[in-house]
């Protein structure tokens, strides 16, 4: 595996073809590994981008930068190994909500952990009122939305293009289709900005379970909307309302983009079964993902998909997920 660079506190991710994927689907999928990034997450990217960025841009400060982050998942733990990796102090406020093995994810990556309120909105009005407002040094690193965010992630567009074009043994190849999962909305924006920057046509599946269908709910309403409440397991996608980016791409290109919600049991039965298949194990933001895979979706979603196609599935991350969690969810959703 490469090593990550001071620099760039992200790695490049393998692109492995299944074959048992290809098979169901008619197609040629390929698997985009970014559960293997060093926070075992995307965040790795985008996190990582807006730090580095934020370090660069004040090279003349007298005291290193305190990186602040509000979160009770991956985005805080991209946050805190990326510091780690690159020399400088984190701090992560979670919600009261956040289970013990997270934060102990996060101490042991080198975050201080500061617990406060019940969900992710108060944690975040203590971070910026109470503790940023009294720290000159601290710097708050929003969680998906904001265009440093949106360039770390679309570094996997022109990343898979040349793994492709690898495997394959010429110049120029492209995927003709995507699947990702949708939260905030940074993986997605991230994605779309990296097809359309190279002018490309491919088909993007954006995919959100039911109970997080923040987006597929703004693009029937025609603005972004947000829905209330999270009531899917899939915590990494909990939340309320997309960036306005994420809403902008989607509906500004409903040519290239399908949206698709799935419920949390079929997130579920596809990470369990991408934990036997597979030997790697995934958060249910992911299973939404691998679920239109393992459903042979692929080309019912993209009709003009043939048998040399090449679609690849972004397998977004594993940190919030345990061997008892995914025994759980198994008792709960698999009958």
């Amino acid at each position: 595996m490469p090593e990550t660079s001071p620099q760039k506190p992200w790695i490049e991710t393998p692109l492995l073809e299944s074959a048992s994927l290809s098979k169901i689907n008619g197609c040629r999928v390929f698997l985009k590994l970014e559960n293997l990034q060093p926070s075992r997450s995307f965040k790795s990217r985008g996190i990582g981008n807006f730090i580095v960025q934020a370090i660069k841009s004040n090279p003349s400060s007298t005291s290193p930068p305190h990186i602040c982050i509000s979160s009770g998942g991956n985005a805080g733990l991209a946050a805190a190994t990326c510091c780690s990796t690159l020399g400088y102090k984190a701090t992560v406020v979670v919600p009261l909500s956040t289970k013990q093995f997270m934060i102990e994810k996060l101490k042991i990556a080198g975050a201080e952990v500061i617990q406060h309120g019940e969900t992710w909105f108060h944690a975040d009005q203590h971070l910026r009122n109470d503790i940023l407002s009294k720290d000159p040094g601290g710097v708050y690193v929003p969680p998906f939305d904001h265009p440093h965010v949106w360039d770390g992630a679309s570094t996997l567009v022109p990343e898979w293009e040349k793994q492709l074009s690898h495997i394959d043994g010429k110049n120029g190849v492209e995927a003709d289709g995507v699947v990702c999962c949708v939260g905030g909305g940074g993986l997605f924006a991230g994605i779309m900005q990296g097809l359309l920057e190279q002018q490309r046509k491919t088909k993007v599946i954006a995919v959100e379970t039911k109970g997080a269908e923040s987006l597929h709910a703004s693009l029937e309403k025609g603005e972004n909307v947000g829905i209330g409440g999270i009531t899917s397991i899939a915590t990494s996608l909990g939340a309320i309302k997309v960036c306005e980016q994420a809403f902008k791409y989607a509906h500004e290109n409903r040519d290239l983009v399908k949206s698709v919600v799935v419920s949390d049991q079929q997130a579920v039965q596809a990470l369990l079964r991408f934990a036997s298949e597979e030997n790697m194990i995934v958060e249910p933001a992911c299973g939404a993902t691998l679920s239109i895979a393992y459903e042979g979706r692929l080309k019912e979603l993209i009709p003009d998909v043939k048998g040399d196609s090449r679609v690849v599935l972004v397998v977004c991350g594993g940190s919030a997920v345990t061997l008892d969690l995914l025994d759980e969810w198994r008792k709960t959703y698999v009958n």
